[in-house]
């Protein structure tokens, strides 16, 4: 009896890349054209959210060249100069921005602008929404992830949007001081790319081998953990995948032989629960269920028939 648990969710995951990507292409031409540095600032932060999902993805990823494996020291280069060119980004936002302020005539943006933004509100919601529940429904523990990455996203469109209105606005009604607005928002979505292609390029440098083993304190905390659950009778292997702030769980444990496949399911449930309630930072937990086998000698092939009850243990 073997039973693999928590298979990811690849379309999902794609889904996420391509829709931040278009966003970012969709947002960047808008703002070139409407003259919004804010808009500018916003399609920067939506191809490095974009790029930080594929990272995670190819994050030391085992290639073939030449016949040998290698780890993936290619990725992290790619990473470590995507996030240097978006800090450079960032800066570059923030200094036209500051120069913008300095300026006695401030143009607002195209009005257009705002239209656009309200489109990738709508369009940023529907991709997190299909994200969300397709994790809910496969209880891979990555929504909190998503949650996490849609609240900042959201937070970083919302100052945007704040600014290019009050801005457009400002011109309307003959209010030079909302003309500052784009550039002041700005400002702000510059420190936050800035801060996103900082924690990026930690990530890539010190994220841990996909199996790893675990810290001694942590390995010693999730192991009693998961021989709390109730019909565990050992745990066999016990491997961590840290991606950024986040850990993925690869549990294999032993299970009475005598019960049932539905059984093993309600156990790998309970271990996947508890580890994820009592740990925060551990977004997905893969379990396998395998049959204990005591060895020789202890293991008897002389069991009467009658004993072979498929029951758990009280």
């Amino acid at each position: 009896m073997a039973i693999q648990h928590s298979t990811p969710n690849k379309t999902a995951t794609w889904t996420g890349i391509i829709g931040e990507l278009t966003l970012a292409i969709f947002k960047g031409f808008v703002g070139y054209f409407s003259d919004s540095k804010a808009l500018l600032g916003d399609a920067l932060y939506s191809a490095t959210e974009a790029f930080s999902c594929l990272a995670d993805k190819i994050h030391w990823k085992k290639v073939t060249v030449g016949g040998n494996r290698r780890s993936g020291k290619t990725q992290l280069v790619i990473t470590i100069l995507f996030s240097v060119l978006v800090l450079m980004g960032g800066v570059q936002i923030a200094t036209d921005a500051i120069q913008n302020l300095s300026k006695g005539n401030l143009k607002a943006p195209e009005p257009f602008s705002v239209v656009a933004i309200c489109v990738s509100f709508a369009v940023r919601e529907v991709i997190f929404q299909f994200q969300y529940r397709s994790s809910k429904k496969r209880k891979n523990g990555k929504h909190t992830v998503y949650a996490l990455n849609h609240r900042l996203a959201l937070y970083t469109s919302f100052i945007v949007f704040l600014g290019v209105f009050l801005s457009v606005a400002g011109d309307m009604y003959g209010w030079p001081g909302l003309l500052y607005m784009d550039s002041i928002s700005a400002i702000i979505v510059s420190g936050l790319v800035l801060r996103k292609g900082y924690l990026l390029m930690v990530d890539s440098v010190y994220v841990r081998h996909p199996y790893e083993e675990p810290a001694e304190e942590n390995m010693a905390e999730f192991m009693d953990t998961v021989q709390r659950v109730h019909g565990i009778i050992t745990v066999d292997e016990l491997k961590s995948q840290e991606i950024g702030h986040y850990i993925t769980l690869h549990v294999k444990v032993s299970v009475n032989p005598r019960i049932t496949v539905l059984e093993g399911h309600a156990i790998s449930g309970r271990v996947k629960k508890l580890l994820m309630n009592r740990f925060l930072h551990v977004s997905d937990v893969s379990i396998q269920v395998i049959p204990y086998d005591p060895g020789y000698p202890y293991k008897s092939n002389h069991g009467s028939l009658d004993q072979d009850i498929p029951t758990l243990l009280q």
